[in-house]
């Protein structure tokens, strides 16, 4: 199972950027998928998330300005990020709990994307 993570860039305060996330691999199906994101010197942290049955969960600094959306059969998160601000400057990465077969057995695992970098002019 593979995270790939793409859409980071440099954009200017106030602008917009949309990451996407796509999971492929030997997965049964998407329990929910996250963002967080690392910016320098300071620990990695929960930005927004997504549940199979679409319930979101976003961090209260990014609430009202990103939005999460997903396609079906559900692959690929996107999350469009506006308004953009300087403290929103960060290494970007996906997460996603998945349904995957090992031989008979069924089970959760946890996966990681590699990061996206968002970099945000003043």
């Amino acid at each position: 199972v593979q995270l790939q993570a793409s859409g980071g860039g440099l954009v200017q305060a106030g602008g917009t950027l949309t990451l996407s996330c796509t999971a492929s691999g030997n997965f049964i199906s998407i329990r929910s998928m996250a963002w967080y994101r690392e910016a320098p010197g300071k620990q990695r942290e929960f930005v927004a998330s997504l549940s199979s049955d679409s319930l979101t969960n976003y961090a209260d600094s990014v609430k009202d300005r990103f939005f999460l959306s997903r396609d079906t059969p559900w692959n690929t998160v996107w999350m469009r990020m506006d308004n953009l601000e300087p403290e929103d400057a960060a290494v970007y990465y996906c997460n996603a709990d998945m349904w995957v077969r090992r031989g008979s057995s069924l089970g959760p695992e946890n996966y990681w994307g590699q990061g996206t970098q968002v970099t945000v002019s003043s």
